[in-house]
């Protein structure tokens, strides 16, 4: 080999190093451009976002109105240290942290609910009993203890190191320690920054502010539509019935209900309603359901509401199958085909359908199943749908999908709905469907339902089968200060007095869900004109600590405080909001700050703040029963001057957002309650009479 060729080997060896080492030409400026939409709302763009996002999915305006009369915050942080650079393809999106703060949200997790330290992939899936990002709403929505949230609106998996990695740049880097000799050494150093990776080139980002964490939220929520408000039968008692039960197991469970005493409001129809399922038809089986309409009229008129399971694959050579051929993907579900409702001619046939044989002839309401995992049967990422969406795009916002198309029917009849998914994600707030899954563990349940408060959805800790009768009756207690009371008894059937030792417990707490109805729906209503979510963490509290892990006690409305006790406890530790607060049930004193109770399982530990009000009608076994001349009483808590205003509307149109409500102004100054009205559409309760719990 001659000098020259051996030169010029050694060149071209040399290039190719220097190619292979240097860094990516493909990263712009890092600095963003943000806009001011609404108060306390900052809106940005990194790289070159696509046009299909949750919120383009969810298909909501922002309720400008409402988020504009929260006063305009300032941001806490300074917005230049919030970096975006597009590298590969990917987008990089880096956010302070304090060496004190502490972050919430990302979704529906179990187990945590402050999420510093932690590392995941925000990826819709089927629970697997780790918080990993993997679960049923992994919304890509966080909240800060300073006062700020982020919301970034991408349709995509999006992996997220919350204060776990360190970077060379760091303005606040950890002590280097030697582990040799330092005790102190720790495998996870202090971080000062949120590090997320979007797999696309460019993306949306908004961020909110507020005085206190209830007001970002409050913020998010609005932006994204606002809360809703249910039927008012939506918030009465749920029972699912078995499988393959028909026509005539479903009036005998009914008559049960009746016979023992208990609420019912609604019964769940599951798969066995489908002529087939698992792919699903969507057509009444013929042996178990011969006349559907006259059967939902019949059970309508025992002021009983069906609500149908489903989930959205289709049967082979089935009416819908045939009707969308050239609308569905490229795999298949249980060898059902999987529709692009992203496209509206596939929309409308599916609408069409639903309305002529189900919405028409009564159907109240749907459980959209299955549109969140198990991977081992869902569509790979790698799918394609007509639209020219991918596997993933689809997976994150199928939950979303389903949800859009089923309000549109509903909206057309001006007919509310209340029903279940077990998909969901950022935008999802602003459409009636809690949340729910498989697994079943009481704590973590509790937990989720805390977690969802931040994060712009309902979670629904159900009650299922139990292995004693202290099990039962703590589910039983927990599940009434939910967004929905349901037994969900598909497998077994069991009912709610299938414990008899705890029956009347379980009878006594359920009733008292329908006493509070009025306290309920009012905080419903502030879900929807305000964007407070109706059952919250305790950080979301007026003067509670921003930081904390607190995943056993929540708030459900302004007043009401609730400790759950789980199987195997006599008592537990509850951390109160500043101020007094009072035992629900006798009105006196419970105290202040932290302390420690005792209970029996007649009770679930329930205390009210200091000027606190609690309106309550006479005990209910349907929602038909709850009207506006029903009696009222007031309970009034401590002797603190207070407000609370009473909602109602006529429960069942969206009449109520043309404004056809009434809002009964409640005031206690120095000890005498007054009722003032404002915006008077003739729903307001007639009769309203105090009671002082306090004395």
């Amino acid at each position: 080999m001659s000098t020259r060729t051996l030169l010029l080997i050694l060149i071209i060896s040399s290039l190719v190093a220097c190619k292979t080492v240097n860094p990516p030409t493909n990263n712009p400026d890092k600095k963003l451009s943000w806009e001011h939409p609404f108060t306390g709302t900052f809106r940005t763009k990194a790289g070159n976002p696509p046009t299909f996002n949750l919120l383009s999915v969810a298909n909501r305006k922002p309720r400008a109105e409402a988020i504009n009369t929260l006063p305009d915050t300032p941001v806490p942080i300074d917005l230049k240290d919030i970096e975006a650079s597009v590298i590969n393809g990917r987008t990089c999106l880096k956010f302070p942290l304090g060496k004190e703060e502490q972050i919430y949200g990302f979704g529906l997790n179990f187990k945590t609910v402050a999420q510093r330290g932690r590392i995941f992939r925000l990826h819709v899936d089927h629970y697997g009993s780790e918080d990993n990002g993997r679960t049923h709403a992994p919304v890509p929505f966080f909240v800060s203890s300073k006062g700020y949230g982020v919301l970034v609106n991408a349709a995509r998996y999006i992996d997220v190191s919350v204060g776990s990695a360190v970077r060379k740049d760091s303005k606040n880097p950890p002590v280097a320690r030697d582990r040799n000799t330092d005790r102190a050494w720790d495998a996870q150093p202090y971080s000062d920054n949120i590090e997320m990776v979007i797999p696309e080139a460019g993306v949306e980002i908004i961020l909110f502010t507020g005085k206190n964490l209830m007001e970002v939220v409050q913020r998010f929520n609005l932006y994204c539509g606002g809360g809703i408000i249910p039927p008012k039968w939506g918030l009465g008692f749920w029972q699912r019935t078995p499988t393959l039960y028909n026509e005539e197991d479903i009036r005998k469970e009914a008559a049960g209900f009746e016979q023992n005493k208990f609420p019912l409001d609604v019964v769940g129809l599951e798969p066995g309603w489908h002529s087939k399922s698992y792919p699903c038809s969507f057509e009444w089986d013929p042996g178990r359901f011969p006349e559907p309409a006259s059967f939902i009229s019949e059970m309508t008129s025992k002021g009983i509401h069906l609500n149908l399971w489903m989930n959205p694959y289709h049967n082979p050579g089935g009416t819908l199958d045939k009707l969308l051929k050239g609308y569905t993907g490229s795999h298949t579900v249980w060898c059902g085909t999987v529709a692009d409702y992203t496209i509206p001619e596939a929309r409308k046939i599916m609408q069409d359908h639903l309305v002529k044989n189900q919405l028409d002839i009564g159907a109240s309401g749907f459980k959209i199943d299955e549109v969140d995992g198990f991977d081992s049967w869902l569509w790979p990422d790698g799918a394609v749908f007509p639209s020219g969406r991918d596997g993933e795009q689809m997976r994150q916002t199928y939950g979303l999908q389903m949800m859009t198309l089923m309000d549109e029917i509903f909206r057309k009849k001006n007919q509310r709905t209340y029903g279940l998914s077990r998909a969901a994600n950022a935008g999802s707030v602003s459409y009636p469907y809690a949340i729910y899954n498989d697994n079943y563990s009481h704590q973590d349940f509790i937990t989720a339902l805390v977690n969802a408060s931040f994060s712009g959805i309902l979670w629904e800790p159900e009650v299922r089968a139990s292995g004693s009768s202290e099990e039962w009756v703590r589910r039983m207690q927990t599940v009434c200060f939910s967004p929905m009371a349901m037994i969900n008894a598909w497998a077994d059937g069991t009912k709610p007095w299938s414990f008899p030792d705890v029956y009347k417990a379980c009878q006594d707490v359920a009733f008292l869900r329908m006493q509070l109805l009025p306290y309920l729906y009012s905080t419903f209503a502030q879900y929807y004109f305000e964007g407070k979510p109706p059952f919250r963490a305790m950080q979301l509290t007026e003067g509670f600590p921003a930081s904390g892990e607190i995943k056993d006690q929540y708030m459900v409305g302004d007043n009401l405080l609730v400790a759950p006790l789980f199987k195997g406890d006599t008592g537990r530790k509850v951390i109160l909001p500043p101020g007094k607060w009072f035992d629900f049930y006798t009105g006196k004193l419970a105290g202040e700050g932290t302390f420690t109770i005792t209970s029996g399982l007649d009770k679930i530990p329930l205390f009210v703040r200091d000027g606190g009000m609690i309106p309550m009608i006479s005990p209910i076994r349907q929602t038909s029963e709850w009207t506006n001349d029903k009696p009222l009483i007031v309970k009034v808590y401590g002797k603190a001057d207070g407000h609370f205003a009473l909602y109602n509307d006529d429960g069942k149109t969206f009449n109520f957002e043309k404004g056809e409500y009434s809002v009964q102004l409640l005031e206690l100054k120095q000890g005498k309650g007054t009722v003032k009205h404002s915006g008077d559409a003739g729903f307001g309760y007639s009769g309203i009479t105090w009671k002082f719990m306090t004395q």
